[in-house]
């Protein structure tokens, strides 16, 4: 194990990149880097886009002020090697045209709205659809497409970046004015935590997420169906034909969607299962057995055997999104070079449930004037 780390700690040197220590004292000497900034591209109005980038306890990451998007997450595998993880483009004009989300800050509303139109205090709200008849991830510009006010810290709890970001009232429909503050921090080990919170004048849904695509054998490197996924959730909501939750609250015992004890993306995922068919693959809210949480509890652990990179989920949430990447078409080019097709990444998405505005019996999203909406996710990185 020791000869292995000191291979991990003299990939990382040659990277100028730490490693995740094995006690607070090694972390500790270790230590952080100050994040920096470049310029990445321009809007069409001359909006300058920056990128920033993170690192700290063997993890690197770098950021666009548009979207809050993650563009890169470089982890080492178990010798030390370092790659991408995430799915993303090397240039801002195909971030501005795609639409797949890839590492973006989601909101106002993060999955899906039936009929892009919910009713809150006896008012219907119609909002931006985007999605068939349905309104996706905020609407047509949602989050994603926000340039975000960004500034770095480096403290004791490790190096990030605060972004900001205020929504206007009636912004894709959505009532209340919102005050966004999303934190990103690499922790001295390494992890990457999540923290988001916003405020309101008025009445109004908030679900906050982040759609990163992951591969932990690395960006470009083809599908992922062969990475081990645990999911501690015994049941899930199923769809109808838009994708929309029935309301079910549906078990797992017996179905494809199973994933309490770890199985492979893959196992499952070409069987006649209604669900599987409709969505072509994994495209479903899991119902976590922790439910909503004062601080993150683990729920999820995905790894990839060939490389050893594995990663642990802990949040706050009482959901989340599993996307297994049905709709990577071939018409996207990573920044590897390399074509995205179905199942080259998948995301894992922590969340309130889909469409909750319009069904009683799911948790709530509403928030109101003098409430502050929280929401953290912690992701482990290691590879063994």
């Amino acid at each position: 194990m020791e000869t292995s780390r000191r291979t991990v700690l003299a990939a990382a040197a040659a990277a100028g990149l730490t490693v995740a220590a094995t006690s607070t004292s090694q972390a500790a000497a270790h230590g952080s880097r100050t994040p920096t900034k470049e310029l990445f591209g321009k809007l069409t109005d001359g909006t300058k886009v920056y990128r920033w980038t993170l690192a700290n306890g063997g993890t690197r990451m770098k950021v666009l002020s548009y979207g809050g998007i993650v563009q890169s997450l470089e982890l080492p595998d178990r010798h030390g090697r370092y790659t991408n993880v995430s799915l993303g483009f090397d240039n801002l004009d195909d971030y501005l045209t795609a639409t797949t989300f890839f590492g973006a800050l989601i909101g106002r509303y993060g999955n899906r709205i039936a009929k892009g139109r919910f009713t809150l205090d006896g008012k219907t709200h119609q909002l931006s659809v985007n999605d068939g008849e349905n309104s996706l991830h905020g609407g047509a510009k949602g989050f994603n497409t926000r340039v975000w006010d960004v500034e770095p810290f480096t403290d004791s709890t490790g190096v990030g970046l605060v972004l900001r970001y205020v929504s206007v009232d009636g912004e894709m429909g959505y009532p209340g004015t919102l005050r966004v503050k999303v934190t990103y921090t690499l922790t001295a080990r390494g992890d990457w935590r999540i923290d988001y919170a916003a405020t309101t004048d008025k009445a109004t849904v908030v679900n906050l997420t982040n759609h990163t695509y992951y591969n932990l054998a690395g960006e470009g490197s083809g599908g992922i169906y062969d990475h081990e996924l645990t999911l501690a959730a015994g049941r899930f909501t199923p769809t109808d034909s838009g994708l929309i939750p029935t309301g079910e609250l549906a078990k797992v015992a017996g179905t494809p969607f199973d994933f309490r004890r770890a199985k492979t993306v893959g196992k499952d995922i070409r069987t006649s299962h209604e669900q599987l068919v409709t969505a072509q693959g994994f495209d479903h809210n899991w119902v976590l057995d922790k439910g909503s949480t004062g601080r993150p509890e683990h729920f999820a652990t995905l790894r990839d055997p060939e490389s050893g990179r594995s990663m642990r989920i802990a949040t706050t949430e009482p959901g989340v999104q599993f996307y297994s990447g049905n709709f990577l078409d071939g018409t996207l080019t990573g920044p590897s070079g390399r074509i995205y097709r179905q199942g080259d990444g998948l995301c894992l998405e922590t969340q309130h449930f889909p469409d909750s505005p319009n069904q009683p019996s799911f948790p709530s999203t509403v928030l109101r004037p003098g409430e502050t909406y929280r929401s953290s996710t912690v992701h482990t990185f290691s590879a063994r």
